[in-house]
């Protein structure tokens, strides 16, 4: 891998929309792999700790993976005698609140996420994007616009938005007013496991939300389960399931679903009639690229005839759909574990789809 020297100028930290804190070294630009380098992520404390950085070092950068550069090492022979360690910040560069860490993770966290910036930012950008709510209109940009001037403070606010307070901002003109309001009415169509994925339970992403809204079905079922009943659902763990059971205990979030399903948004899932149940009792991993339908279209097809998607190749998988590109880990895994793998054509040709 192509290693390159450069000199650490300073130290950013960026606030995540759940308050994890993440350090960003600003360096002297350098090429590297053919683009120009001017930051790496630095992680956490523990990395910063462990490079024994000091400012205005001269570092070595890689690309990890060939895409994002980090820095791998020090040239300590360079450093200036008077140089100053880099000591981890203890309070949030937004809020000013005191940074914690939590037992078991390498990040710091800012937990002030009703009054942090960042973070409430940060939780309607993801709640818009596309993966998520998908609203047309409501780019990073509007949204901290929206947000400067105090018309939304949380998703929810977004639904209460007015065309006359809209339009009286800076740089918004009728025909961007009227997408951003139509991109709201057409959210809430979005299905429920989207929508559960948008309001930003940590550490249930795409997959884990989906899991959720076709076990449980509606949201006052997930907020209502034990924690045995949590975990009993496929990939759910300890971890995913404390998380879910404390955003629930959070009055805030109550009210703020409370006020979502006032607005129109969906928070149970629609029963769909099955094509067939000839694909009942199997587990599929689709991995790759396909010639002639997306990943997500096999996806469909599997759940549409009875059978369960998993992420990760196990024991208890059925299948691997294999496509171009499948990562080797995964082929190399579902060969040791005996599980068979079928092209795209093997697939439909097997269950006659």
């Amino acid at each position: 891998t192509e290693k390159v020297a450069t000199l650490l100028e300073s130290i950013t930290y960026q606030v995540g929309r759940t308050g994890a804190i993440t350090p960003v070294a600003n360096l002297t630009a350098v090429s590297l792999g053919g683009t120009v380098v001017r930051r790496a992520s630095l992680h956490n404390a523990q990395q910063i700790e462990k490079l024994g950085l000091h400012y205005f070092d001269t570092v070595y950068v890689e690309k990890g993976g060939e895409i994002i550069p980090k820095i791998v090492g020090v040239d300590e022979s360079k450093r200036l005698a008077n140089a100053e360690i880099v000591e981890y910040i203890t309070h949030c560069p937004e809020c000013n609140s005191v940074l914690v860490q939590i037992e078991g993770e390498a990040q710091h966290y800012c937990q002030n996420d009703l009054g942090c910036p960042s973070q409430i930012v940060g939780k309607i950008d993801h709640f818009a994007g596309r993966k998520a709510m998908n609203i047309e209109g409501l780019g990073s940009e509007t949204i901290e616009l929206l947000f400067k001037v105090g018309l939304i403070n949380n998703v929810a606010d977004l639904y209460d938005l007015k065309e006359a307070d809209v339009l009286q901002l800076e740089r918004m003109a009728q025909k961007s007013v009227d997408n951003l309001l139509k991109g709201l009415i057409d959210s809430k169509n979005i299905p429920f496991e989207r929508v559960l994925f948008a309001i930003g339970i940590r550490y249930v992403g795409e997959t884990v939300a989906k899991k959720l809204a076709s076990y449980f079905k509606n949201i006052e079922a997930i907020q209502a389960a034990s924690f045995d009943t949590l975990i009993a659902v496929n990939e759910i763990g300890e971890r995913i399931a404390i998380s879910i059971q404390q955003y629930f205990l959070e009055e805030c979030n109550v009210q703020l679903i409370q006020r979502l399903k006032a607005a129109g948004l969906q928070f149970e899932i629609e029963e769909v009639d099955l094509d067939s149940n000839k694909l009942e009792g199997l587990i599929f991993v689709v991995s790759g690229v396909f010639a002639h339908f997306s990943r997500d279209g096999i996806k469909d097809t599997i759940e549409a005839n009875g059978g369960k998607i998993s992420s990760s190749i196990s024991a208890k998988t059925s299948f691997v759909v294999a496509g171009e590109n499948m990562g080797p880990a995964k082929l190399e895994k579902a060969s040791n574990l005996g599980v068979a793998i079928l092209t795209e054509d093997e697939f439909k040709e097997k269950f006659n789809l």
